[in-house]
């Protein structure tokens, strides 16, 4: 298991290491993602798990996999 996960937010993809307890995170929420921005969870539809990847995001999360690879 990764230490972040990823959320349809602001029109994008965004992973967020925020802890969540249990469940989703709500839609309307407000979160901190990987690149730094605070975004608003959307509703998880299928359209919105098509939308972009952040690219910032998308760098830190792969930098994470990378960094616990040898652990």
């Amino acid at each position: 298991m990764h230490p972040f996960r990823w959320v349809p937010a602001d029109g994008g993809r965004h992973a967020t290491a925020d802890v969540r307890l249990a469940g989703a995170y709500a839609a309307g929420e407000v979160i901190g993602s990987l690149c730094g921005r605070s975004v608003m969870v959307a509703e998880g539809t299928e359209i919105a798990w098509l939308w972009p990847t952040c690219p910032q995001c998308n760098h830190e999360a792969r930098s994470l996999v990378a960094a616990g690879a040898g652990t």
